[in-house]
């Protein structure tokens, strides 16, 4: 693969998650997170997102990394620790507060409402430093 493809290849294999939730997860801002399917679903969907940056971000630097870019590999992989340290994190946040919700707590769901903005926020921070970084990737060759 030529440098830019390897670029354009890594770039494609991080931006499918985060584009994903960057659509999917407004979606929940329509909803009230105190019907506990919803709340669940909502949790399903930051742990499947963790996960797949998880891998996206291992795969990319990795890639980056047989391609003769670390300085590029260790952003991408700064970026895959946040999502490996980031999902226990998170995930232990979002079960306190739907624990709170099942225990009778109605200020939970708003504490709920809070963590899933934070986490959009974080995503659309990660997105934007990702997109900024192209020109920089695919001119380090």
């Amino acid at each position: 693969m030529t440098p830019d493809a390897v670029a354009v290849a890594v770039m494609i294999i991080l931006l499918f998650p985060m584009g994903y939730f960057t659509l999917a997860s407004p979606a929940f801002l329509l909803v009230k997170l105190d019907i506990p399917p919803v709340a669940q679903l909502l949790r399903g969907m930051f742990n499947a997102h963790f996960l797949a940056m998880r891998v996206a971000g291992l795969i990319a630097t990795v890639a980056l990394l047989l391609d003769g870019r670390p300085l590029a590999a260790i952003g991408v992989g700064l970026l895959a620790a946040l999502a490996i340290g980031g999902r226990r994190w998170f995930l232990q946040r979002m079960d306190e507060q739907l624990s709170a919700s099942e225990a009778g707590d109605t200020s939970a769901a708003g504490r709920l409402r809070r963590l899933h903005w934070s986490g959009m926020l974080c995503n659309a921070v990660l997105l934007a430093a990702l997109l900024a970084s192209i020109p920089y990737i695919s001119a380090s060759a």
